[in-house]
């Protein structure tokens, strides 16, 4: 080999074999290592003297938390996504009616990327009562929302300035399930896109089961799947949902009887099948409590799910190859009623919200073992719901 094929072939075999860059990738995910500090944006209900909507900065070396002192006035805002662009924010608004339309509401922000601060750009109809839940999908251009009293979802266009357009499609769910309490009707808690943007999943805890679509972003529209539903058992009541980052696996969070059900998924076809379904409380507990969110670190080695009620963050190591889970621990969250709780993208910590205590603490997640360790750094917000990170602009 002569001297410059030699050269040709060592700077080639220097190269990065992963593109810096996604193909084809428009928008740059918020939730990317790509910043010291993170925007941490806090959904509340009005009460107790919440103004709405709180923002807050997380440092990601120590896990501090400081107030930037911006928040946006909103009633009821108790669940918030960010746009993939991170220029955008989104919230449910559980109120009577929008523009004298019965049922609730899903409000956009443009997002102040040098302090964090949230203005507002309009508000949509949610076509049901009680929404609970708001999520965006990868390319930024439809948004879900699921209505908890009304047992429907639907999905909205999004506008090129983040703004919302009317909803482009509407389900109502219909049925009933085994618990006389919970279930006697529909109850959608929320959708959830799998990671290649192909399929929505929209957990009812009215039915347990969870309905399935497929996605038209462009037309911000929701189509029924060929495989409609998947089931849990009886009387779980799911709740959330979260996708293993090597998409071959879903687990969902079940409200009702406080159990994970991990499940299969084949990606071609949209379909789930239940594989396990373990509890998320430690054995001889006999007290009351329901589960509330779920989610999956950053490595995929580790699922933790909250317990209100017991009040802890159940804490699962996963099986790669199987999908089924372990039981770690548990770790109280040192206050009371965790409702919804975040990861940060580094996968270093754990911000739970204590819903009845009002605040937000801070655990340290180690990344061997799945463990969680407080801080020390704890915030005082009022009846805070929902925790969702946004990237600074520094």
């Amino acid at each position: 080999m002569g001297l410059r094929k030699w050269l040709c072939a060592m700077l080639l075999a220097l190269m990065p074999t992963t593109p810096l860059f996604g193909q084809g990738t428009a928008l740059i995910n918020p939730t990317q290592k790509d910043a010291k500090d993170m925007f941490v944006y806090i959904g509340t209900y009005s009460k107790g003297g919440s103004k709405g909507i709180y923002v807050y900065r997380l440092d990601s070396t120590s896990g501090r938390l400081s107030d930037t002192g911006q928040t946006a006035d909103a009633k009821n805002p108790s669940f918030v996504a960010v746009h993939p662009s991170g220029r955008y924010l989104y919230s449910v608004s559980e109120v009577g009616d929008v523009d004298g339309k019965p049922g609730g509401g899903v409000s956009s922000y443009a997002i102040d990327a040098q302090t964090g601060g949230l203005t507002l750009l309009n508000q949509q109809s949610s076509r049901g009562s009680g929404p609970c839940h708001v999520a965006v999908d990868a390319t930024g251009r439809l948004l879900t929302v699921a209505n908890y009293g009304g047992g429907s979802i639907a999905s909205l266009p999004i506008k090129a300035d983040g703004s919302l357009d009317e909803a482009a499609s509407f389900f109502q769910h219909t049925g009933s399930s085994v618990n006389p309490q919970r279930q006697k009707e529909p109850h959608a808690h929320s959708v959830t896109m799998d990671p290649a943007n192909r399929f929505a999943f929209a957990c009812d805890l009215g039915l347990d089961k969870i309905l399935i679509h497929r996605l038209d972003a462009p037309k911000g529209q929701l189509i029924p799947n060929d495989v409609p539903f998947a089931t849990v058992h009886p009387g779980a009541g799911p709740r959330h949902f979260a996708f293993h980052p090597s998409s071959r696996f879903g687990y969902v969070i079940n409200e009702l009887d406080s159990t994970v059900s991990a499940m299969s998924y084949d990606a071609e076809r949209g379909e789930l099948r239940e594989i396990q379904s373990i509890s998320t409380l430690p054995a001889g507990f006999t007290g009351n409590s329901s589960c509330a969110d779920i989610q999956i670190a950053p490595s995929g080695r580790f699922l933790y799910g909250s317990n209100r009620g017991h009040d802890s963050i159940v804490i699962y190591l996963i099986d790669e190859t199987t999908g089924r889970l372990t039981l770690v621990g548990h770790q109280p969250t040192q206050g009371r009623t965790p409702r919804n709780f975040a990861i940060d993208p580094s996968g270093h910590f754990l911000l739970a919200a204590n819903q009845d205590s009002n605040n937000i603490v801070v655990f340290r997640i180690d990344t061997e073992t799945g463990g969680l360790t407080p801080t020390g750094q704890t915030i005082e917000v009022p009846a805070p719901v929902c925790v969702k990170f946004g990237r600074t602009n520094g």
